[in-house]
């Protein structure tokens, strides 16, 4: 775990929705955290269009997406998950529509889920569940659909494909 998210994580003046905020990737993304619930189950941040972001064509780059999306459930897995290691494994972006606006992403973690990888996490000592997000547009369409795939895992794990 980097400095900077253990010296975040570490404050417990800070709400979460505040130290989600102050993650250094999504503070210099300007990313905006517009809901994210107590027990972390519902989060929406807002990922702004701008000189930044904008490909030639004047849309949201990909890969901009792309990093925004890749550390979400990861960062949520070991918020609920202490004392494991949690990495993003796999990722992939499917662009249905263009993102010709700020973008939301929207990622809910739902108690089957939850459930799922503490079943597995007692069973086999690892979990690897796969979260399904998307990002909607102003207008409320969806223009990107996002798998990611979390390895979570006991700290100081090595696995031979991990």
């Amino acid at each position: 775990m980097s400095r900077h998210i253990q010296l975040i994580s570490n404050l417990p003046f800070l709400s979460n929705k505040r130290k989600l905020s102050l993650f250094l990737p999504f503070f210099l993304m300007r990313v905006k955290v517009i809901k994210l619930d107590d027990d972390m189950r519902k989060l929406e941040l807002l990922l702004p269009l701008n000189w930044m972001s904008k490909n030639a064509a004047g849309n949201m780059f990909g890969g901009y997406q792309a990093s925004l999306a890749d550390p979400v459930p990861a960062l949520v897995c070991a918020q609920k998950f202490p004392g494991y290691r949690v990495a993003t494994k796999h990722l992939t972006l499917d662009f249905i529509r263009v993102g010709s606006s700020d973008l939301t992403l929207h990622l809910a973690f739902d108690e089957a889920i939850e459930a799922q990888i503490r079943s597995e996490l007692e069973a086999h000592g690892r979990s690897t569940p796969t979260f399904t997000m998307v990002y909607t547009r102003a207008d409320g369409k969806v223009c990107t659909e996002i798998k990611n795939t979390v390895a979570i895992r006991p700290k100081g794990y090595i696995g031979k494909h991990d």
